[in-house]
């Protein structure tokens, strides 16, 4: 008869427990309110390989060039379903080019191009050069977002404009170990298409420059080819809410 008084005395104990347990989920669920107007401001953070084109006679892409892409883009919704949206932001952007289009100065600090190939008088074992850049992404976004579904497919295309606020070239070879900075022949304005396509974190990522990453006036040395060497970024970008 003791074992039945326990038992009954566990069931109860139990079962208030469990109603307890039961109301505090009733008031979670009841106070959890699922927006409405939610919006997909989001992080970002991009791993790509950049790629070179529209090279001049002789030059070529040595080893592998990389780009680091973070920000933040805001989101406005345009529809009530709201899984069309334009979104707008601010990063920051490095990209290194590992190529042999030697940048070396001369007497007068005028920075010279030259084709580093088998026809070039001295030895190199490296030569690249990297740019840092504020970069302002603006997105026509579509995806299948919900006000509670945070997993979704996304098709993001865009527009990005780049602003070049430092450029580093260095070289090392038989004339020595060579970086220059404030290099006046690049475009400190770059800009070019977008294209981010996935499922929840990762995401394709597709950059094309509408632009030249040189200006008009830069030709090679020898061969006075002029520089019109546009940027590919071939990766992955992760959204974080």
């Amino acid at each position: 008869m003791k074992n039945y008084w326990i038992l009954i005395c566990i069931v109860c104990f139990g079962a208030s427990h469990y109603s307890y347990a039961q109301k505090d989920i009733d008031t979670l669920e009841t106070s959890t309110v699922i927006d409405s107007l939610y919006k997909e401001d989001q992080f970002y953070f991009s791993l790509t390989y950049n790629i070179l084109s529209q090279l001049p006679s002789g030059v070529d892409q040595t080893g592998f060039s990389l780009g680091l892409h973070a920000g933040f883009i805001k989101d406005m919704p345009l529809n009530k379903q709201r899984n069309i949206a334009l979104g707008v932001g601010l990063g920051y952007s490095y990209n290194s080019y590992n190529q042999n289009l030697g940048i070396i100065k001369n007497d007068d600090n005028v920075a010279q191009y030259y084709v580093l190939d088998d026809s070039y008088e001295f030895d190199y074992s490296k030569n690249n050069f990297y740019l840092h850049m504020v970069e302002l992404p603006i997105e026509f976004r579509w995806r299948t977002s919900t006000a509670s579904d945070y997993r979704f497919w996304r098709i993001y295309t865009g527009f990005k404009v780049s602003y070049v606020f430092s450029h580093i070239s260095k070289f090392q070879g038989e004339v020595g170990n060579l970086r220059y900075t404030d290099i006046e022949g690049f475009n400190d304005l770059q800009y070019g298409l977008t294209l981010s396509v996935g499922y929840n974190t990762w995401n394709f990522y597709l950059y094309y420059a509408l632009n030249p990453i040189f200006n008009d006036d830069v030709k090679t040395v020898v061969n006075q080819d002029p520089v019109k060497m546009r940027a590919i970024k071939l990766g992955l970008i992760f959204y974080l809410l």
